[in-house]
């Protein structure tokens, strides 16, 4: 990632270990800034901060399940006494039950608590530095309410909120439809920083507005076929199709050995592809999954891994075969398929479809026996499934679902996630409040995070260039960045009487006065630290002047000396 990159050559951050990191002065200061921007717009909606330890106990995530479906990636301990600890990745939990031990009645709710603490998971493939890291800064913040309607109009506090902090962030930024995940809960949106380099992929659709991560876009059920149509399908029939590897090479053999028809000729379209992956459950059982999808498309493993949650993806191994000697690898097709075959029997692989297979199409697919196919197979007539799932990839220009138009592909970053989380973690726990009728209720919660350390590394990714790192002056280390170039000591007092002046001020100024680096050594510095203003004292001082930088525009100009604390305060103060 170039922006991380730009990040440890400036000296902002130094890897300790895989997906861990140091943060040196220069990155604190901005992270500190981030933090700041944060605080501010939750203190504004009356959200009051605390602060739990990053060592839990296991209880509080084995009452909510979670000890189990993190799995992997939490962060597990056993302390001297043998009691079992955890790193937490998140804390619902603990939130959930600070509120549960200090209220008991509706009049004490609404409620909103935040934190901004580190984070510890497992990742296993850490990768692309603070952006995806085993310890990370996050703020973390949950609405407590008695009502559906109080969640809601938290959730639209929390909304409006997080769009103040990303506006004053300063990247471009997109709020998509989300899925839940392991959290729960119903509603869920994403605020995404739009940066070619991110492994989040979201559509658009400009005419009507819909935006969503592609794992929470829902493609709907085609229509079924005329009952006509269907009646006039011929029967599937076998057709010899040996040295079929591929769906390219199927089609080929199929134009070849049984034109279609209908006078056109067979697309990949046309195929019905069966993809059988391994579902990894917590407890690490093995679950074979078969997905039939047209063969023109793949399956988004990302979309895929969102349904099946908080189950795992795993490749179908040689061993997985071996246990169901019914899946003939290459040729395999819905006979052998589904937890309801012929007569019932169970063959034990469960088998779901594409919502764009409707029900009476028909199919080119497996056979089930070495070196065949089957044409004019359809769905609903020869064959069934055990339903559908939303796994198949989203490509640009497929409709958008609302059908409004056509969808656009980007890429972008995670910066934020909000839920309504219902009552999932108040019922698992006992959160209950005596109601105005004196009637225990179950408490219904909304949860709302923001990537604090990975928002530092999201703004590098999308604020630099050639030269170096442009920060915005919200969340800039400093205001200003003065150089002293050349040997005169005039030249280090007037520049220090600057930095001097500045600072009382009120202005954060950065200060390089090495008296033995080069000044082209100091202005790739400056460039590559990438402060908004910075001010070269140099050669110019002689003639009374010195230079202003627009870090970001590269755009230079000189300002006489006597009018330079006033020209920095404005630009300053300016933004």
């Amino acid at each position: 990632m170039p922006g991380h990159k730009l990040l440890v050559r400036a000296g902002y951050v130094r890897r300790a270990a895989p997906g861990v990191y140091s943060w040196l002065p220069l990155g604190l200061r901005v992270l500190r800034k981030v933090e700041g921007i944060v605080r501010e717009e939750m203190d504004a909606i009356g959200a009051q901060e605390l602060a739990f330890p990053a060592l839990l106990p296991r209880e509080p995530y084995e009452a909510t399940g979670r000890w189990t479906d993190y799995g992997d990636n939490l962060f597990r301990l056993v302390d001297r006494k043998g009691a079992d600890m955890l790193l937490g990745p998140t804390h619902e939990e603990m939130f959930t039950l600070a509120v549960k031990d200090l209220y008991s009645s509706y009049k004490d709710l609404p409620l909103s608590l935040y934190q901004i603490q580190t984070k510890y998971r497992d990742e296993a493939r850490p990768r692309a530095g603070l952006l995806r890291g085993r310890e990370f800064v996050m703020k973390d913040s949950y609405s407590f309410d008695v009502d559906d309607a109080g969640l809601e109009a938290a959730y639209q506090r929390h909304r409006e909120a997080y769009i103040r902090i990303f506006d004053k962030l300063g990247f471009d930024y997109v709020i998509v439809k989300a899925t839940s995940g392991a959290m729960g809960g119903s509603a869920s949106e994403e605020f995404l920083a739009v940066s070619p380099d991110g492994e989040d992929t979201f559509v658009r659709c400009e005419e009507s507005g819909y935006a969503a991560n592609v794992e929470a876009v829902v493609v709907p059920q085609a229509g079924p076929v005329p009952a006509d149509v269907v009646a006039a399908t011929p029967a599937a029939c076998e057709v010899e199709t040996p040295d079929t590897p591929t769906i390219d090479t199927l089609v080929a053999v199929l134009n070849e050995k049984r034109p279609r028809t209908d006078g056109r000729a067979w697309t990949a379209h046309d195929t019905l592809k069966n993809v059988v992956v391994a579902l990894v459950h917590p407890d690490g059982h093995r679950e074979l999954l078969a997905i039939g999808l047209p063969g023109d498309r793949q399956v988004d493993m990302k979309r895929l891994e969102a349904q099946v949650a908080p189950a795992e993806i795993d490749d179908a191994t040689d061993a997985d075969f071996a246990r169901h000697p019914e899946l003939v690898r290459g040729y395999i097709g819905p006979a052998a398929l589904g937890l309801r075959g012929e007569g019932e029997e169970q063959t034990g692989v469960r088998y779901l479809l594409d919502p764009s297979i409707a029900e009476g199409s028909a199919w080119a697919t497996g056979a089930n026996k070495p070196g065949f196919h089957v044409v004019d197979l359809v769905h609903g007539r020869d064959f069934i499934a055990d339903g559908t799932v939303q796994a198949a990839e989203v490509r640009d220009g497929d409709p958008s679902p609302d059908g409004k138009g056509v969808l656009r592909a980007a890429r972008g970053i995670e910066m934020g996630h909000i839920f309504q989380l219902g009552r999932k973690y108040a019922e698992a726990l006992g959160l209950k409040v005596l109601d105005e009728n004196g009637k225990l209720v179950t408490v219904t919660m909304g949860s709302y995070g923001i990537g604090v350390s990975r928002a530092v590394a999201a703004i590098a990714e999308s604020n630099h260039d050639d030269a170096g790192l442009i920060w915005p002056r919200n969340v800039s280390p400093a205001d200003v960045h003065v150089v002293a170039t050349g040997k005169d000591a005039a030249i280090f007092d007037a520049a220090a009487g600057m930095a001097e002046s500045l600072s009382g001020e009120g202005i954060d100024v950065i200060y390089d006065d090495r008296p033995k680096v080069s000044p082209g050594v100091k202005f790739k510095d400056a460039e590559i630290i990438g402060v908004p203003t910075i001010v070269v004292v140099g050669r110019g001082l002689a003639d009374g002047v010195v230079e202003i930088k627009d870090r970001r525009s590269g755009e230079r100009r000189e300002v006489r000396v006597d009018a330079v604390v006033a020209e920095v305060l404005a630009e300053v103060r300016e933004h």
